[in-house]
């Protein structure tokens, strides 16, 4: 399988390409199992993110970083979840279809989670921005449960991501045309 070498956050890792249609390939980045990168990545955007007092990022792939942030940092954070729990009473949901996922899926926010963001500085963080699908999900359920959002952040940012200037992010992913 082929690879994209780069640095992240002092670190050398080596991303393997992904088809994610007849036309693109994509870099897979995954901090699942990589501490290392998991801890280097939160304390690295940590010195370039706002004051807050709650990390708020979608299930999965960002939780290890949504910890580590909030352990580094402000000590609390939430997880939008792909699936109702039984205990997620009244959730407040929205659709995403990501680059990485061939399927439409919903993101759900328990109100009594939600309530947890009322008033409260959030900041949302996830491994990747590429479409920012996921970022305006987050968005919307941050803002429906009345968190007011003071940065979003990201490890990488993918492609036209990396264009944006509401974003703060590590590095700059590749989009690998074919």
């Amino acid at each position: 399988m082929e690879a994209f070498k780069m640095k992240i956050a002092g670190l050398e890792r080596e991303l393997p390409l992904c088809e994610v249609s007849e036309h693109l390939d994509i870099a897979a980045f995954v901090m699942f199992g990589d501490v290392e990168i998991t801890k280097a990545a939160a304390a690295a955007l940590l010195e370039k993110c706002p004051e807050h007092d709650v990390v708020v990022t979608a299930e999965a792939k960002g939780i290890p970083l949504c910890y580590e942030m909030a352990r580094m940092g402000c000590g609390d954070y939430e997880i939008a979840r792909k699936s109702i729990k039984v205990y997620d009473v009244n959730p407040i949901s929205y659709e995403v279809h990501s680059i990485t996922t061939k399927a439409v899926q919903k993101l759900y926010l328990a109100e009594n989670r939600a309530e947890r963001l009322r008033g409260k500085r959030v900041l949302i963080v996830d491994d990747v921005i590429s479409t920012g699908a996921s970022l305006e999900v987050l968005i919307h359920l941050v803002k429906e449960a009345g968190g007011i959002i003071v940065g979003k952040a990201a490890v990488l940012a993918e492609g036209k991501a990396a264009d944006r200037d509401d974003i703060i992010y590590l590095e700059k992913l590749p989009l690998f045309p074919k």
